[in-house]
């Protein structure tokens, strides 16, 4: 008899290890502590506009709970909500390349693990319900992300992936500074980190029903929740 439980415990033990690990990876930056609200939040830049995550707002979150703010030559953006933020007359077309750098003084400043940020592009119906737009970005652990939401959340590297490309912090509480383009040439679609192309997908496989309207539109910047660094020459430069 204890043989037989000794033996149904082994085998469901290792139907279960292997799951468990997988989920782990999937979720090593799963994102599940609360949104914190940001004292004397809101977009203080002129000419910004920003939108929360549908799944913030459903949760009583706004924009004024995340905060936008020039600093220097830089915009400082300290959250609160995950939020994109731009800048209406900041479009591109056709061939392009945006950058900014990011720069987080004191790495997991406010979060016990690690938060990404990045650049987006092809934004459509921006502000709205149904806004859809691409984003590449950054962990200060060395992985990154590329994601969108059209309108609803979609995925293309699945939880992250790791690439020597990507700083790594010292250590909590260190600066870390990650260069961020993304890039539609003829059919593709790239994100480069730190100089060199981390990911790139055909642009069929982006623009397409649930995903992109188009290659074409609005581009900005994209934080997670509970993050603060700096944003500095964001740019777009045609290809």
């Amino acid at each position: 008899m204890h043989h037989t439980r000794g033996s149904a415990f082994a085998m469901v033990f290792a139907l279960l290890v292997p799951s468990l690990i997988f989920a782990y990876s999937q979720g090593a930056h799963a994102q599940g502590d609360a949104d914190r609200p940001v004292a004397g939040g809101g977009i203080s830049v002129p000419g910004w506009v920003g939108k929360i995550d549908a799944s913030a707002e459903r949760a009583g979150q706004t924009v004024n709970n995340a905060k936008l703010a020039p600093e220097g030559k830089a915009l400082h953006v300290t959250t609160g909500p995950a939020v994109a933020y731009w800048n209406a007359a900041n479009k591109a077309a056709g061939n392009y390349s945006v950058t900014a750098t990011f720069t987080e003084p004191k790495f997991m400043n406010l979060n016990d693990h690690p938060h990404p940020y990045g650049v987006f592009i092809a934004g459509n119906d921006m502000g709205t319900a149904q806004q859809s737009y691409l984003y590449c970005a950054a962990y200060g652990d060395g992985h990154y992300i590329v994601r969108g939401f059209g309108p609803q959340p979609f995925q293309m590297n699945g939880g992250g992936s790791a690439s020597a490309a990507v700083h790594k912090a010292a250590g909590v509480g260190q600066p870390v500074t990650q260069e961020i383009a993304l890039s539609v040439k003829g059919s593709r679609v790239e994100c480069a980190i730190n100089g060199t192309v981390v990911a790139g997908y055909d642009k069929a496989d982006l623009v397409t029903s649930g995903k992109l309207k188009s290659a074409d539109g609005i581009y900005g910047i994209r934080f997670a929740h509970n993050t603060d660094a700096l944003v500095t020459g964001l740019t777009v430069t045609k290809q």
